[in-house]
């Protein structure tokens, strides 16, 4: 009997979990960006916005009446979440750039590039990355996590973690798109992803939390090292030397 009741149970598991996995995913995904701010007038640039968080990060923004760059190593690909965007929105001031945070050369023409096409920036999403890629190096000779996380994206106003997310980060990974795969149910969406990223971008006040990592919408808990300011200058000097740029 007891054998019988045990073999129900598993076969009634995966139902079970099925079931309860959208509350599962909401409890995962408590932060939620709650500002009503309207952006019209305002320019964004999103990195990495052709696909996953980046791309429901600019939707977002372009829905709130921002002139948005979707900043891209893919322009082809960019151009169709751009067309996407424009149509879900009816914002046209959706934009795309071509922008390859693995040569410091496409770096500084991106940079160049915007100056003469505006004069402002108001808000910028450093959300492009890589994860567990085969070891490669950079156009410049950087390792390619190092290249494009931290040298590539350069020094942002806050840190943020998503959360577990369903996105293309894991995509240099077999055992990790199955575990995603697997787990899907209780994985953030790419739109639950963007929430703590809007959060930064469009909380008014936030000004004194600078410098703060944040998670789900809050200040979240760091390790003393990421808190020791002297590492922390010792990696900015690192970092400008190894770009050419001045310390200071």
């Amino acid at each position: 009997m007891v054998e019988l009741l045990l073999l129900l149970l598993l076969l009634l598991l995966p139902f079970l979990l099925y079931m309860a996995a959208p509350q599962i995913r909401k409890m995962l995904s408590s932060g939620v960006c709650t500002s009503t701010v309207q952006l019209p007038g305002k320019v964004v640039v999103v990195t990495g916005a052709n696909t996953g968080i980046g791309k429901e990060t600019a939707k977002e923004l372009a829905q709130r009446g921002a002139r948005v760059y979707l900043a891209c190593r893919d322009v082809e690909k960019g151009e169709l979440v751009a067309k996407e965007i424009q149509t879900t929105t009816g914002n046209q001031q959706v934009l795309v750039r071509k922008l390859d945070l693995s040569d410091t050369k496409s770096i500084r023409a991106f940079a160049k590039g915007f100056l003469a096409e505006e004069k402002h920036l108001h808000i910028l999403i450093n959300n492009a990355g890589v994860m567990m890629c085969p070891y490669s190096k950079t156009a410049d000779g950087f390792e390619m996590h190092i290249g494009v996380n931290h040298l590539g994206s350069g020094v942002t106003t806050y840190s943020v973690h998503p959360g577990t997310v369903q996105s293309e980060l894991v995509r240099h990974s077999s055992f990790m798109r199955w575990m995603w795969w697997l787990f899907s149910f209780f994985i953030k969406t790419p739109q639950q992803g963007a929430q703590t990223s809007l959060h930064c971008a469009l909380t008014e006040g936030l000004e004194i939390l600078s410098g703060n990592h944040f998670s789900d919408c809050h200040v979240t808990w760091v390790s003393a090292q990421a808190r020791n300011e002297t590492i922390a200058r010792r990696l900015w000097d690192v970092s400008c030397d190894l770009l050419g740029l001045p310390m200071d």
